[in-house]
């Protein structure tokens, strides 16, 4: 029976006075809705707009309100802590209530988040900025899955297109997060670093705004909608839990390395004499660099594959994490935090299309693969 005559059955029944459900997610049967990249990719931007503010704030912030020198880092840490400890539950929610909740619920963390940390400095309070972190890093634990979302629902040979177009768009909010930190940071003042987390709070409302006008669809039915069916011949196949572990482990070093340069570079170019607008704006051209590249990520990937992309991008994302460490200037430091943010964007690509490429993951694969992820991520905070 077509899509159409299915959904034609359901309203001949339900004028027949019979109750029926009008939730066309509720059995794996086609979809009369497209999946909403546009949203998904405003969504996303907004997202990484919040990523990128918070990112440049919370090195910085932790070293000027942190009781003791080695708690610097502890905001950073907590961001990273929330986003991992959300990995899973978001994966389950994406299923169980659709990606529309599930975004918005991640949202409205990232808005409270915001403003928690936003009054912390405003009152001088390192506790609650560490809290708000690990609020906006529960945000940011929802938005990973914008990633899976746009691969969900595209053709094996779409997949990488799609998510290049999605990744790129956060390339977006690096190029807008410097002049809007300069506003927002001028409207505050003199309570440093404030501005620009409510600024991030506000992205994380336009994000809310973008989740709630997404067409529904549950993970395991994306595939389903009309729009993807003339693109698939035949369902995938579950992914073995074996095929998990490459991708889960490159992404995860990739990861590492790239927290462990964002947590040392502000404060080295800090050392190296760079205002707070400058490092803002070292910071925002690195966020432009993990997701930009992305945008040819996917004609890469066809070229030489995507397993051999990730390694690639794993070994410039590692070795530019070392030369962070070593450079002692301020250009040599921004141009190897550039060369990270770069290689991570690649890896971070290759990486989801290596795990989507080898079946169809499941709910939990998603939360575990990312779980890992985040987790590495605050190794490389801490290590």
């Amino acid at each position: 029976m077509s899509a159409s005559g299915l959904f034609e059955g359901d309203a001949e029944a339900a004028r027949a006075g019979r109750l029926g459900c009008a939730c066309p997610e509720d059995g794996p049967r086609p979809l009369r809705r497209s999946l909403g990249a546009g949203r998904l990719a405003g969504g996303f931007a907004l997202v990484v707009l919040a990523q990128a503010l918070t990112l440049g704030v919370l090195p910085l912030a932790g070293a000027m309100l942190a009781p003791r020198p080695a708690l610097a880092a502890l905001p950073l840490a907590a961001f990273l802590l929330g986003a991992a400890l959300a990995s899973l539950p978001a994966s389950l929610l994406l299923d169980t209530f659709g990606r529309r909740a599930a975004f918005a619920l991640g949202a409205s963390l990232g808005v409270a988040g915001g403003l928690v940390a936003a009054y912390g400095m405003m009152l001088g309070a390192f506790p609650m900025l560490v809290l708000g972190a690990v609020w906006l890093g529960a945000a940011q634990g929802f938005g990973m899955f914008y990633r899976h979302a746009a691969a969900f629902g595209a053709d094996a040979g779409m997949r990488g297109g799609a998510l290049a177009r999605l990744i790129g768009a956060g390339a977006l909010a690096g190029l807008l997060g410097p002049l809007l930190a300069g506003a927002a940071e001028e409207a505050f003042a003199p309570y440093t670093f404030a501005g620009t987390l409510i600024l991030a709070a506000l992205a994380q409302l336009g994000a809310l705004g973008f989740a709630v006008l997404l067409p529904q669809a549950r993970f395991s039915h994306a595939e389903l909608t009309v729009d993807a069916m003339p693109a698939i011949d035949a369902p995938a196949t579950p992914l073995a839990w074996r095929g998990l572990v490459l991708p889960t482990l490159l992404g995860a070093l990739a990861w590492a390395a790239m927290t462990s340069a964002m947590a040392g570079a502000p404060l080295a170019l800090a050392g190296c004499g760079l205002s707070v607008p400058l490092i803002s704006g070292v910071v925002a051209w690195h966020v432009v660099a993990m997701y930009a590249p992305a945008l040819a990520g996917g004609v890469l990937a066809r070229w030489m594959g995507a397993a051999p992309l990730a390694l690639l991008a794993l070994a410039l994302c590692i070795g530019a994490s070392f030369a962070v460490t070593q450079a002692i200037d301020a250009a040599a430091i921004g141009v190897a935090f550039l060369a990270v943010g770069a290689g991570w964007a690649l890896a971070n690509l290759a990486t989801t299309l290596v795990l989507h490429g080898g079946g169809r993951p499941s709910r939990a694969q998603l939360g575990v693969h990312d779980g890992v992820l985040l987790l590495a991520a605050l190794a490389g905070v801490l290590l």
